[in-house]
């Protein structure tokens, strides 16, 4: 079964996210080993200047790299990433589960990620050119990498 963790800065506040993020997380036990890692996004003051959040990203980025395991493929959800279908991404973990690979996602804070996150990621990663909330984008994550698994299987989950 394949390791799939998911490093993200903040937690899910509402309810109705944290069961959205429970039933998709259950869903993919089926599937793979899933862990999700919430870190700590830096605090910044109401009006933070470029040199705050590039010194806050740069401490995000230590907190998250001393999360990635080893070896694995990392993911970086970014807006300069590449968009990708589902079926496409889907085939990135048919993949990564023929190698043995673990895949790792990293969802970056409300300023998104650091350059050395980017630059150390396999993969860059962009869902649309819309801007989403962190904590929806996480579900909606969640959802796309069922979906894979389901696309893998044949299902017609996937439309």
């Amino acid at each position: 079964m394949i390791k799939i963790k998911i490093i993200t800065l903040g937690k899910l506040k509402e309810k109705y996210l944290r069961d959205a993020a429970e039933e998709y997380t259950k869903r993919l036990s089926a599937y793979s080993n899933l862990e999700i890692i919430e870190l700590s996004p830096e605090k910044l003051s109401d009006n933070p200047s470029k040199k705050e959040i590039d010194n806050a990203l740069e401490r995000e980025a230590e907190s998250i790299f001393k999360k990635i395991p080893t070896s694995s493929k990392i993911i970086a959800l970014c807006v300069e990433g590449r968009e990708i279908s589902s079926e496409s991404f889907a085939n990135d973990i048919k993949t990564a589960c023929a190698n043995g690979t673990p895949i790792c996602f990293v969802i970056g804070s409300s300023y998104g990620l650091s350059d050395k996150i980017k630059n150390a990621a396999d993969i860059k990663m962009s869902v649309s050119k819309m801007t989403f909330p962190h904590q929806l984008f996480r579900i909606m994550l969640l959802e796309q990498i069922y979906r894979a698994f389901k696309i893998n299987e044949g299902s017609t989950y996937h439309k």
